[in-house]
């Protein structure tokens, strides 16, 4: 068995550049607190990997199935609360409590679709923002249960150490990301979700005339997304060790779009990419002599990525240093001239 899986990584992963790129930087992710472990550092990449999970939960639902949705923060926020009532009420751990938070997290994910499955487009999109708004009211209006305006203190922390807190977040990142890639790859064999997702995203109408039922697949991908969302909530809850009105923001929401569309959207990667660029950078500026402008920065850093590179930063660097085999659509690295494979001619794909 080891031996197989040390073929495939020799065969599926050391030959293209991409893989490879994303296997040095989970690496260096393990070994970070190595390198540097005090604790500021470590809690920039800890809700790096958090933020993480929430902006490819965004890209799952909006990128893969067309199903824009700009109040994304109502499932961070039901995670949050979730996770911090448990707590509160029933004096459970986060081993328990933020999986059960998830899982209310995507039970709102279906509710909020039932009203939205006859809607498109805009009409969607503003849907979808009221409902954070809501929640937040509802929230503020019950301060007895929620905290209201101060919101629920004192949650237990994920682990005794930052490192310990780092290396969870960072394993539950991993996992989380590699199971929303699953689910969303049109190439996988035995997962159809992916296909089925892109197929609603490119025209839902053919694909209900094909037969697929794209009521339940919308469904589904809300209450997928919404589960991945409230993961993220819960494990930031844990984090902070307070919950507060801010996990319903609406410039939540948006920051996961400038997340994706910064890394790529339609990709996966391209939101851990995103997220791991600019997260940093923003936390970093704070403090210095520009920090006050970072907000613009980085609304101009966005434009430029827009008008320039509208598929992503990550994508376009995917892109320059792969190249696809027109015979047997396997990737290879940008320098070849022949397929590693079929031996196909790559050069008049260079060309193109």
């Amino acid at each position: 068995m080891l031996k197989r899986r040390l073929n495939d990584f020799r065969w599926s992963v050391l030959p293209i550049p991409g893989r490879l790129m994303a296997v040095i930087f989970f690496v260096f992710l393990f070994v970070f607190p190595l390198i540097n472990d005090a604790r500021y550092p470590l809690l920039i990449i800890t809700l790096a990997c958090i933020y993480a999970i929430f902006a490819v939960s965004w890209d799952l639902l909006s990128g893969y199935t067309g199903q824009v949705n700009f109040g994304h923060a109502l499932f961070f926020g039901v995670g949050a609360y979730g996770s911090a009532l448990l707590y509160k009420y029933l004096g459970l751990q986060p081993w328990a409590t933020i999986p059960l938070g998830a899982l209310i997290a995507a039970l709102a994910g279906v509710v909020t679709c039932l009203p939205a499955l006859r809607l498109r487009g805009p009409y969607l999109s503003l849907l979808t923002l009221a409902f954070p708004l809501l929640l937040s009211q509802v929230a503020r209006a019950f301060p007895e249960v929620t905290g209201g305006y101060i919101g629920i203190r004192g949650l237990p922390a994920l682990a005794a150490s930052p490192i310990g807190r780092y290396y969870v977040c960072l394993i539950v990142m991993i996992v989380s990301v590699l199971i929303m890639w699953k689910l969303t790859d049109a190439g996988s064999k035995n997962v159809r979700t992916g296909l089925i997702f892109h197929a609603i995203r490119e025209d839902e109408i053919t694909a209900r005339a094909t037969g697929i039922n794209t009521i339940r697949y919308k469904i589904l991908a809300f209450a997928i997304g919404g589960f991945f969302g409230g993961i993220a909530g819960g494990l930031f809850g844990h984090i902070l060790r307070t919950v507060g009105l801010g996990v319903f923001a609406i410039s939540l929401s948006f920051q996961a779009i400038i997340w994706v569309v910064f890394g790529g959207i339609v990709s996966i990667y391209g939101p851990v990419i995103g997220v791991f660029v600019l997260y940093p950078l923003v936390e970093l500026m704070q403090g210095t002599a520009i920090g006050e402008y970072r907000n613009l920065i980085m609304a101009v850093i966005v434009i430029l990525i827009l008008c320039f590179m509208p598929e992503g930063i990550a994508v376009r660097i995917r892109d320059k240093i792969e190249r696809q085999c027109p015979r047997c659509k396997l990737s290879n690295a940008a320098w070849r001239r022949e397929c590693r494979a079929c031996s196909a001619s790559l050069r008049h794909v260079a060309d193109g």
